[in-house]
């Protein structure tokens, strides 16, 4: 599908590791929709800081760019207090003025762990960013993503 210059792609690699807090598949969410077959709209929000962007466009990189706004599909990324939320929706007009979502399924909450540069080297690797447990967790109004 993609090529990459063999020397580039080392570069453009980047590991990351979360926590999953929160999920839910297909069949635990109740009059859970059916999925189409059209490209998804992917919104993300709040992805503010310079760590954020990264991962913003990490995420938005699993995604074609070319999303079909005729399927109404709506893939949505939702940082808060540096958790991020996953949701899978579809939107249905109700009439002119109204509209509606209908969840599809999964729905799941990530904390992120650390992003590590280049390929996986648990000892040796160039981490851009890790989570200091007891730095980091002690204030409740300082947020990195």
């Amino acid at each position: 599908m993609w090529s990459y210059p063999c020397k580039d792609l080392f570069q453009l690699t980047r590991e990351t590791y979360w926590w999953t807090t929160y999920s839910y598949i297909k069949t635990e969410i109740r009059k859970a929709g059916e999925t189409t077959s059209h490209l998804p709209e992917v919104i993300l929000n709040n992805f503010n800081t310079r760590l954020g962007l990264t991962v913003g466009r990490m995420f938005a990189s699993l995604f074609p760019h070319d999303p079909q706004f005729n399927g109404r599909r709506v893939i949505t990324f939702h940082n808060q207090r540096d958790f991020i939320f996953f949701r899978h929706h579809i939107y249905q007009f109700r009439n002119e003025k109204k509209c509606g979502l209908h969840e599809l399924g999964p729905r799941f909450t990530l904390k992120l762990r650390s992003i590590q540069k280049g390929t996986f080297d648990s000892k040796f690797g160039e981490y851009e960013w890790m989570h200091k447990r007891h730095e980091m967790d002690t204030s409740s109004r300082k947020f990195n993503l």
